[in-house]
């Protein structure tokens, strides 16, 4: 794979399409094509998440037109649910984003979860790595869209931008997803809706704490199926990139160590070995112990 780094950096999509799959897959050698990586934080990642329905691809479509218009590279990531009889992309976004299929500016790259709980594909954050070395300006994730679960990506993204629609229920309902924590900035899209104001009026009650202590964060309406809003978006992502915050980039930095030791360690853990050791062992043993078993993999 060491010959795939240098076709990278020279813009080689190919290349980068063949490495992403390899990393995807565990080949041989991608560990050490991993180590190789050059350290690039200058490329800002832009997280995009939110419950499903709210216009995520969308969105994330009119933001890609936005920043071509200041000439620059888009690397895309779409997460999207797997399939469950290949683990395979199920939704391919590039089908619905197919206006850049032949831009040279704009890669997309359809990725599963694979059952990743967090909506993010489990090798998302040496994906993300690979692009970062393609030397695009803005690489843009967009998760499938779990509710609860969907706090993985702000530990991945320099800014987490968080969709919501104004028919999506109970604010407060919002809220509890944990979707107020990791938001950079907020988008209500669809905002042409009937009680859209009012669904931004009892969110900005909602983030008034936040306000006082002089984190601010940003609510923009938007309709993404018309564009509207997606300049005053742009503007805001760009700001907040340009923030110097060195304690998120550390906890990041953290983050995705933690993550990645984690997957490592749980890679000879299979559930389907656990199953069957269990059955073998509750019907061999009289008065089986759970507790006394897993302590093994302690």
């Amino acid at each position: 794979m060491k010959q795939f780094l240098q076709q990278i950096q020279h813009g080689d999509i190919k290349a980068l399409a063949r490495c992403i799959s390899l990393v995807e897959n565990e080949a041989q050698g991608y560990e050490e094509f991993l180590q190789q990586l050059p350290a690039n934080n200058a490329i800002k990642v832009i997280g995009i998440t939110g419950p499903p329905g709210a216009g995520k691809s969308t969105l994330t479509d009119a933001l890609i037109s936005e920043l071509i218009k200041d000439e620059k590279k888009i690397g895309v990531l779409c997460v999207d649910p797997s399939s469950p009889f290949n683990f395979g992309s199920l939704l391919g976004d590039r089908i619905r984003m197919s206006e850049w299929y032949n831009n040279p500016n704009v890669f997309i790259r359809s990725l599963a979860t694979r059952g990743s709980l967090g909506g993010l594909h489990p090798k998302i954050i040496e994906i993300t790595d690979v692009m970062k070395a393609a030397g695009f300006d803005y690489i843009i994730i967009e998760t499938v869209g779990v509710g609860q679960s969907e706090v993985e990506i702000a530990g991945l993204a320099d800014v987490t931008v968080v969709v919501l629609v104004p028919e999506g229920g109970d604010v407060i309902q919002t809220m509890k997803a944990g979707l107020m924590e990791i938001a950079d900035i907020f988008v209500v899209n669809k905002s042409d809706r009937p009680d859209a104001e009012t669904f931004v009026n009892h969110l900005k009650m909602m983030l008034a704490p936040a306000f006082k202590s002089g984190n601010k964060i940003p609510i923009v309406k938007t309709v993404a199926s018309e564009k509207r809003g997606i300049g005053e978006l742009k503007e805001e992502i760009v700001k907040h990139t340009k923030k110097d915050n060195d304690d998120k980039k550390y906890s990041m930095l953290a983050e995705k160590a933690w993550q990645l030791i984690q997957n490592k360690r749980m890679m000879d853990v299979s559930k389907l070995q656990l199953k069957e050791e269990i059955e073998q062992s509750s019907k061999s043993e009289s008065g089986f112990n759970f507790y006394k078993y897993i302590r093994q993999y302690f």
